[in-house]
């Protein structure tokens, strides 16, 4: 079953006297399960498209259903609603409160829900334990490693059981070695059921997907599906060389 049915979404936005199209006459379905990296060029449309798939934008024209649901034509609060219940965002600069611990950081989403406060910490606790931080539910960003501040983004994205994981560049403003492990947690998560569509400019980071779309100039240059064990080692091969030729 399709989560995602996208048909001729057109965006565009005025500049001054000038319309930049950002988006072409996209169509696109994903199957629930999947995942998928989106890939292209800042200024692609990749970036506008996950805000529409996110329901954080509308598009200018097209039809986009979400799990059965028309979400093109929804008022604010109706997309609000949506984005609660059915998505999990995570981004690059990880989107915490500096001032406030890891499990009050996951425990956001379910404030919004009207979840009350006993239910909300013990499902925020099974969040960072689900994602390896069991142990650090007291502690503040400050207090936590890049990593570990993905961690706890995920956990807040996993916290009010999502059927999608939208991540924005979540390894962005992470090193080689801690970029891999969340891309082994976001891929163990979608072996859980957990439909996961990343955008990303990194081939090693893509390749971890079962599916990669790429954009160019607001259109789909390439839909390529199939696991690629050897894209993904040649990808992590290429990164390795970049940042030491001696490695050679």
């Amino acid at each position: 079953m399709a989560l995602i049915e996208a048909r001729d979404i057109a965006k565009a936005y005025q500049m001054g006297d000038q319309t930049v199209h950002a988006l072409r006459g996209v169509s696109v379905d994903i199957e629930e399960g999947e995942f998928v990296a989106i890939m292209g060029a800042s200024g692609s449309g990749k970036s506008t498209l996950m805000n529409i798939l996110g329901c954080l934008d509308r598009p200018t024209s097209g039809t986009y259903r979400l799990a059965g649901e028309a979400v093109e034509g929804m008022s604010a609060n109706q997309l609000a609603s949506i984005r609660n219940r059915r998505i999990g965002f995570v981004f690059q600069q990880f989107n915490l409160l500096p001032r406030t611990s890891a499990a009050e950081n996951v425990e956001l989403p379910m404030v919004y829900s009207g979840v009350k406060a006993a239910l909300r910490r013990d499902r925020a606790v099974a969040a960072l334990r689900k994602v390896g931080l069991g142990e650090r539910c007291h502690h503040t960003p400050g207090e936590l490693s890049g990593g570990q501040q993905q961690r706890v983004a995920i956990a807040r994205a996993l916290v009010n059981d999502p059927q999608l994981i939208l991540a924005d560049e979540p390894t962005g403003a992470l090193d080689s070695q801690t970029s891999e492990d969340i891309m082994r947690l976001l891929a163990d998560l979608n072996g859980q059921g957990i439909t996961v569509i990343i955008v990303t400019h990194e081939a090693d980071i893509a390749a971890w997907a079962r599916r990669r779309i790429v954009f160019r100039d607001g259109r789909i240059l390439e839909d390529k599906s199939g696991s690629d064990s050897n894209f993904r080692a040649s990808a992590v091969r290429r990164k390795e060389l970049e940042s030491d030729p001696r490695a050679a």
